[in-house]
């Protein structure tokens, strides 16, 4: 059985933009799926990068015309500028985790709703009451919001160094268990032809 562990942040505009395609591959290959969120401003610290607001405006340019144009080819609903972004990764990420060791929901719905919290309905993910609604919306428990902080946090940090220690260097990123990387939520259909041996 294949696996991917997919490293991204529950800030990252192009991790929305994925969807729940991710799951879909999965799905149809019969492969797990580990989620690893991170501070991706610290990755791109460690591997490179530059934060967007750092970047030249060339960059910044083409990025404001290229995310609503995916977005749109994609047929999903995007705000550019969503009124909490940047905000703090952490509550967020801590609570996929917990889920994710709890089990029992939907953690791709989980994941997607967390984003869409932040890119379409325009709300504060750092926030308990948005984790907690998007947690019970996934089939988890709310209270999972304020349990394992400690436990999430040393598994946050522990997800960037395996990040960089694995090659990732932006989010969405996915790699296989056989060290096969995709880099960008339009590498999803290389992903799927891979598993499937096509690639």
């Amino acid at each position: 059985m294949a696996h991917i562990d997919y490293y991204f942040s529950t800030i990252s505009p192009f991790a929305y933009l994925a969807g729940t395609r991710l799951e879909e591959i999965a799905k149809a290959h019969g492969a797990t799926i580990t989620y690893k969120p991170l501070d991706v401003v610290a990755l791109f610290a460690r591997t490179g990068g530059t934060a967007p607001k750092d970047r030249h405006p060339s960059r910044q340019q083409y990025r404001a015309m290229d995310l609503p144009r995916q977005a749109r080819r994609l047929g999903m609903a995007f705000n550019l500028q969503p009124a909490h972004w940047p905000t703090n990764q952490a509550p967020s990420a801590y609570a996929i985790i917990a889920a994710q060791n709890a089990g029992g929901g939907d953690l791709g719905g989980l994941v997607h709703g967390l984003l869409r919290a932040c890119f379409v309905e325009q709300k504060d993910i750092a926030e308990d009451a948005v984790i907690r609604v998007c947690l019970s919306a996934a089939g988890f428990d709310p209270s999972l919001a304020d349990s394992g902080l400690l436990a999430g946090a040393e598994t946050y940090a522990a997800n960037l160094e395996q990040a960089v220690a694995a090659g990732a260097f932006g989010s969405p990123f996915y790699i296989t268990d056989d060290d096969q990387r995709f880099w960008g939520q339009d590498r999803l259909a290389d992903l799927d032809l891979v598993l499937a041996g096509q690639l």
